[in-house]
């Protein structure tokens, strides 16, 4: 009795030990992602990417970033595989020599970004920025959008207004201390400033008078190359999950456990999360690898926005071509 016990807790240990060097053979694989309300997150949420890593062997490090430029630091030292940037942080790193290419858009931003107004700021008109303090991420979708109003739109010189380098938390922070008049940002911190403030304008008006903003996944070269596995495996989850939203939004209210989700790993509140869903538009897969998105204009905006971004000493010069920094390979091998 005591032998044939001993031998089955050897057997169990033996076992363990067994999985655990199969647990320890998976390559890991960071992630990171930033506080953008979608179907991407849902999927971290529910463990759709995680379950299909595990899969085919690969392990998934979530890490969260505030900012393209985070992003593009973590990827030009290979401490992030794939990461979440908008249209200008992907033409920024592609500037300073970052190996990436974007796979997916995780969305076309509109109504999400907007430039808001505190209440009591004296503010009614655009004219009415000139010397006052405007908070933005630099290097973003918002800050590109801010500077293509104040100069297309308004013709304001941007050196007239005090613009200044802020992360989303910082900027509710600095917006509830009464130290910024005016913000241009996403939720969930959009939704939190727009409590105590009016829009002023949006990205959607914006993006019909210039050029439409989005934020898309961006993967290092080198990794996708040698990973199509994973690649392939990831972009289906998106796939599944994107077209799944389309199919059904009108299920995704706050009490439901896809926007529960988005709220666990980004935070801010379900009836936020639900606002933002309608705000954003997310493109199926067949809109994904269309000429609209990956298939032809993606590229062409990024064109667009270094083109800018130049003109504001953002980036020192234009590359030939940015095609080769878009990617549909994976989104087409999903609908195929």
């Amino acid at each position: 009795m005591t032998f044939r016990l001993l031998g089955g807790v050897a057997a169990f240990a033996a076992a363990g030990l067994f999985l655990h060097a199969e647990a320890q053979a998976q390559t890991e694989v960071v992630v990171g992602y930033q506080q953008v309300v979608g179907p991407f997150i849902t999927a971290i949420a529910d463990g759709s990417f995680d379950k299909a890593a595990a899969e085919i062997g690969y392990e998934i490090d979530w890490r969260q970033f505030n900012s393209a430029g985070e992003v593009g630091t973590a990827m030009a030292s290979d401490a992030v595989a794939i990461g979440v940037m908008g249209a200008p942080g992907v033409v920024s790193a592609s500037s300073r020599g970052v190996e990436l290419e974007a796979f997916w858009i995780l969305n076309n931003i509109g109504k999400a970004e907007a430039l808001v107004v505190r209440d009591g700021s004296g503010i009614e008109t655009p004219e009415d920025l000139k010397g006052k303090k405007v908070a933005v991420p630099f290097v973003s979708t918002s800050h590109f959008h801010l500077l293509v109003a104040l100069e297309k739109m308004w013709n304001i010189d941007p050196r007239e207004v005090d613009i200044f380098n802020m992360k989303p938390p910082q900027i509710v922070a600095a917006w509830q201390r009464g130290d910024i008049d005016a913000a241009y940002v996403w939720p969930p911190a959009l939704s939190e400033i727009k409590k105590s403030g009016s829009v002023l304008a949006d990205s959607e008006e914006i993006g019909a008078a210039s050029i439409p903003t989005f934020d898309t996944l961006v993967v290092g070269k080198a990794f996708a190359a040698e990973h199509p596995d994973f690649m392939n495996a990831f972009t289906a989850v998106l796939a599944e999950h994107y077209n799944g939203f389309n199919a059904n939004s009108a299920a995704w209210t706050a009490d439901s456990a896809e926007v529960q989700g988005i709220v666990r790993i980004i935070g801010g509140s379900p009836e936020d999360a639900v606002e933002t869903l309608g705000l954003l538009s997310f493109p199926t897969l067949d809109e994904q690898v269309s000429a609209r998105w990956l298939g032809g204009s993606a590229s062409e905006a990024l064109m667009g926005l270094a083109e800018f971004l130049v003109d504001q000493k953002q980036i020192d010069s234009v590359l030939p071509d940015y095609s080769g920094f878009v990617n549909a390979d994976f989104a087409n091998a999903a609908a195929n």
